[in-house]
């Protein structure tokens, strides 16, 4: 009786087991005839299929040469390892339609990719090289006949490399800064890696006695200048990625400085600073809030050219240095230039002329017989005006300041007022083009301008009523009595004799 219920028992498990592997087999079976398309199937049977002898996506792996994170700007490699469904290595020279796709969450950018079969003893691997250039996060698919491979897509991080002095860069750069004498000023400086990648995760931002200032005073000679007295400081921000170098300078005068990372300048370190007191600063301050007019002062020029003819002008009688008259930039900017000037020879007496300021101009003018103006050079305010300070001049000694702009001659100007004079220009500079001398700031602070200005102009609807087959001439005839106003509205334009209508 044992025997009969132990064979029974046996048969009823060989059966279950028997029918389970028929379900399977018929799985198998449907799946390959339903699922894989002639091209994916090439020379693999039914059979085949049953045995596993096939090439699995799900049961290759990949392994990587690296561990995250890791720098940008090196040779990343991983490799894929391919096996049969049964679990038997796939020989990678068969061709198995490997597709490896990375690229940046963020920034969208593809990277290209080689791959290699290594001649190893199972000759299975595939090496996938790469180099990726901007830090972040990545993307890394890899697909076997349209299938992800394992678990692809991966997710890999690449940190910035190290700093860069010739590319780190100070943020809002101007070739020339006004300070006030004991106020302090804050640089924002921006630490980038050989590929521009802002450093946050570098020692860049741990390491702020790296940063090193040097600033030397403009004009004197080597045996009379003196050390500068000045404080910094150096504060980082890792999450903006930001270093803050906060500056204090306790002396007037003309200065040059120089940022440099481990003894290295960086890329527009180096820039001239005017530090002026508290009087002075008011001075300057006053002179640019006053819109629409030139303030003039008095100097001596050391180059001088032959000029044709100029307008005449009031002159300004009895001046001294410490005295300023306001004219109208308009006047100033409709006199016509000399039409041919000579090249500029140095002279032994200076002569003295009078250097006018306005917020689109720098113009420098003689007066004959103090009624009869004569304009000898004319510089536009724009970042192409470069300034030069040197020390005083041989005949009164006076501060020198050199004007160039790439075109004309260079003016050499001796002024008692120097510093107040380049101060005004420079403010009227900053002024102009939104606080930054950068490309990027320019096309921030236009498009903030014209934003502004938009804004004030009513949106309201004009009706345009235009005839289709005379279109320019009934145009020109709709909007003749146009005011600014009216053109910043939102036009709908209707055509004669039809019924639709078009909203530009």
């Amino acid at each position: 009786m044992f025997y009969v219920i132990g064979g029974i028992t046996v048969s009823v498990v060989a059966f279950f087991f028997t029918i389970k592997f028929l379900f399977e087999l018929a799985a198998r079976v449907v799946s390959f005839l339903q699922n894989e398309d002639r091209e994916r199937r090439g020379d693999r049977t039914i059979y085949d299929y049953v045995r596993g002898n096939y090439l699995d996506p799900r049961s290759c792996k990949v392994s990587w040469d690296w561990k995250d994170p890791y720098e940008v700007g090196h040779s990343m490699a991983f490799r894929v390892h391919l096996f049969y469904k049964n679990g038997q290595p796939f020989p990678a020279h068969r061709p198995v339609g490997l597709r490896v796709h990375i690229s940046h969450v963020e920034l969208a950018v593809e990277i290209p990719v080689t791959q290699e079969v290594l001649q190893e003893p199972s000759s299975n691997v595939v090496k996938v090289a790469f180099t990726v250039r901007r830090a972040g996060r990545y993307e890394i698919s890899v697909k076997l006949g349209g299938l992800n491979v394992a678990y692809s897509p991966y997710y890999k991080i690449f940190q910035p490399g190290m700093v860069v002095p010739s590319k780190t860069k100070i943020v809002c750069h101007f070739s020339t800064l006004v300070l006030t004498c004991g106020q302090p000023h804050t640089l924002q400086i921006v630490p980038r890696d050989e590929y521009d990648n802002p450093t946050n995760n570098s020692t860049s931002l741990r390491d702020e006695h790296n940063y090193s200032l040097s600033i030397h005073e403009l004009g004197p000679q080597e045996e009379e200048s003196t050390g500068v007295s000045f404080e910094k400081s150096v504060t980082s921000n890792r999450q903006t990625c930001q270093v803050f170098l906060r500056l204090t300078l306790h002396s007037r005068g003309c200065f040059h400085a120089c940022i440099s990372y481990q003894n290295q300048p960086i890329n527009n370190g180096e820039f001239d600073i005017i530090v002026l007191s508290e009087n002075e600063k008011n001075i300057v301050e006053r002179n640019v809030s006053t819109s629409g007019v030139s303030i003039y002062f008095e100097a001596y020029l050391y180059n001088a050219t032959n000029c044709t003819s100029t307008p005449w002008h009031l002159p300004p009688m009895h001046m001294s240095s410490s005295q300023r008259r306001p004219s109208t930039a308009v006047e100033e900017e409709e006199e016509d230039s000399p039409s041919e000037c000579q090249t500029p020879e140095k002279v032994k007496k200076p002569k003295k002329v009078y250097c006018y300021v306005s917020p689109k101009q720098f113009s420098v003018k003689e007066f004959y017989l103090k009624i009869i103006p004569w304009r000898l050079y004319t510089f536009r305010v724009c970042p192409g005006t470069k300034f030069s300070y040197l020390g005083p001049d041989p005949v009164h000694k006076l501060l020198t300041l050199v004007v160039d702009d790439g075109i004309q001659p260079p003016v050499e100007l001796s002024c008692k007022e120097r510093n107040i004079l380049a101060a005004t220009f420079i403010r009227s500079l900053h002024k102009n083009i939104g606080g930054s001398e950068t490309f990027q700031d320019k096309v921030n602070f236009f498009q903030r301008e014209l934003r502004q200005v938009h804004m004030k102009r009513p949106h309201s609807k004009v009706t345009l009523k235009v005839s289709r087959h005379a279109l320019l001439e009934s145009s020109l005839k709709a909007t003749r009595n146009f005011s600014i106003s009216d053109w910043s509205k939102n036009f709908e334009v209707v055509f004669q004799d039809e019924e639709g209508t078009s909203q530009p």
